[in-house]
């Protein structure tokens, strides 16, 4: 007869109810790839008397989650509650007590993933948390295993499905950002409170986890340089367009002299790059390694069922490797510095409101030369109209000279403001 191993579920939201469905769909099949029958024990939500989309047995219900990580019989368990608190104290405790966990958090994972998985290994069982980003779109199993025998170089992703979406809406349509982020609050895609798709804070922890394990470097998410799309407008994205560029926010991690770069941001890349090509609410994670070369992992990053693939793949690993005793990862490297982003060297598309009159573009030119700002090319729109669009896109330079460039400018009596300043990685 087939050994059962016996689950505990935290939460049955979004992603819990995927886990159910997918086990309920395909339950022998899992089971008989985890080597052992896979039986849910208890679960824990909010509200017991909730009407559920997936069918649940109600005595399988409870309303204290220290009820399933105290339960001697759980051996795993699965957490998808979200959130830090009190999905923090519940990993731990079920990892003190000998359980492994299985989780889709990134935020505990972003900012407490090195002491935890420490917490796991010492105490010899699991923390999966391939569902933590990309939803369904399997990138932290490659990078752990099948990828071991590289020296990652640098890692850019797409890792928000949310502000993917706007910015396709933007670019196809022309229409603001308020526009966009309304029509992702009605199909679902953007929360009430949109504050951490946007604001690119999303992106930022799951950067954070993918560069730790990338690196083998514990990563603070606090050191991660954060900045969202709310200053992306439709005329930045029809002069990129007319740049050969398209916009995405990427998340980017790389090593680079000992130090990392880490950030999170909009940026052009070019129209040709397989990344421009990533629409709506898909995410894709360019990886480039010494020795496979470039790959781009490509899918759905979030949702029901993306994601509950990803935390049942991660429960199958579980059992398998609680039955044979595999060795446990931990992120152990030696702590690298996170370059600060005054320091990071790009190419940047600046966009200036300056009032049409002769001598403008040599004043501002003048200017950018005085901080060792060199122009790459330059857009000029608008006659006899107050203000008009001045664009230029920069060679490569260090931000902080950038910086210092556009101080003096906006200074300069000709120009009314600095409308926006981007980033252009040609070369990711």
């Amino acid at each position: 007869m087939q050994e059962s191993v016996q689950i505990g579920l935290l939460g049955c939201g979004t992603v819990g109810s995927g886990v159910l469905s997918i086990l309920n769909a395909n339950g022998d099949r899992i089971s008989a790839r985890a080597g052992a029958s896979i039986r849910i024990r208890r679960i824990a939500v909010r509200d017991v008397r909730r009407q559920r989309s997936v069918p649940v047995e109600p005595e399988l219900l409870t309303a204290d989650p220290w009820e399933v990580v105290r339960d001697p019989a759980i051996e795993i368990v699965v957490e998808v509650i979200g959130g830090v608190h009190p999905a923090l104290e519940l990993i731990r405790a079920a990892l003190e007590s000998g359980k492994s966990v299985v989780t889709a958090n990134k935020e505990v994972l972003a900012k407490h993933g090195p002491e935890l998985l420490e917490l796991a290994a010492r105490r010899g069982v699991d923390l999966l948390f391939e569902g933590s980003v990309a939803g369904g779109i399997p990138i932290i199993k490659p990078l752990r295993e099948s990828l071991a025998a590289n020296r990652i170089k640098a890692i850019v992703g797409i890792i928000n499905g949310t502000t993917n979406y706007m910015l396709t809406r933007m670019s196809r349509e022309g229409i603001p950002f308020e526009e966009a982020l309304r029509k992702a609050q009605e199909l679902g895609y953007a929360e009430a409170d949109p504050t951490s798709d946007v604001e690119g804070y999303d992106a930022a922890f799951k950067i954070a986890i993918l560069a730790a394990l990338a690196f083998e470097t514990p990563v603070q998410v606090s050191d991660v340089y954060c900045e969202g799309i709310t200053r992306i407008t439709p005329e930045d994205i029809r002069y990129g367009q007319e740049l050969g560029y398209a916009v995405k926010l990427l998340a980017i991690a790389r090593e680079d002299g000992g130090r990392l770069d880490v950030r999170v941001h909009p940026a052009f890349i070019p129209q040709s790059h397989p990344l421009a090509a990533v629409q709506d609410v898909f995410n894709a994670i360019y990886v480039r390694g010494d020795a496979v070369g470039e790959l781009m992992f490509y899918g759905r990053g979030a949702g029901s069922l993306p994601t509950g693939s990803a935390v049942v793949a991660d429960l199958i690993d579980a059992v398998r490797r609680r039955r044979s005793g595999n060795g446990h990862f931990r992120v152990s490297g030696e702590a690298l510095a996170v370059r600060p982003i005054e320091e990071t060297v790009s190419r940047y598309y600046v966009s200036l409101k300056v009032v049409d009159q002769p001598g403008v573009l040599a004043s501002i030119a003048a200017a950018f030369g005085e901080e060792g700002v060199s122009i790459g090319s330059v857009i000029q729109k608008g006659r006899l109209e107050d203000p008009v669009d001045l664009v230029f896109v920069t060679h490569e330079v260090k931000e902080e000279y950038i910086r210092r460039a556009l101080e003096k400018i906006g200074r300069l009596p000709v120009v009314r403001y600095v409308s926006n300043v981007i980033r252009v990685e040609a070369d990711v």
